[in-house]
């Protein structure tokens, strides 16, 4: 089955010179796992195709419920230099809350 982030979590993104800090929090602690399982580097690469066009670093945080992404070589440059239109790559977040991610079948939001 497959849910789209925003109703797991919630996320904050940033920049990093060119490249974008990304964390996506869990609303519930119960519900960290899943996030912590579907979102890989892979996943994230290939949902940011065209965008992030370096190395992706991720981080788990669960005393947070958290895991953080660092996307290499995403804002062109940085905020000074960059001509994109998200210099400082505050969208990056939304972007990745409108992700579909596969959970359990028995999953429930309840």
């Amino acid at each position: 089955m497959k849910i789209q982030l925003s109703k797991l979590a919630h996320a904050r993104s940033g920049d990093k010179g060119d490249a974008v800090n990304c964390g996506v929090i869990a609303f519930k602690e119960e519900w960290y796992p899943v996030i912590r399982e579907a979102l890989t580097t892979e996943v994230v690469k290939k949902h940011f195709e065209g965008i992030c066009l370096g190395e992706i670093e991720r981080y788990e945080m669960p005393n947070l419920w958290a895991v953080n992404f660092l996307m290499h070589n995403t804002l062109g440059g940085g905020g000074t230099v960059s001509l994109k239109l998200d210099a400082q790559g505050k969208t990056i977040a939304s972007a990745m809350l409108l992700m579909e991610i596969d959970v359990p079948d028995t999953f429930s939001l309840n």
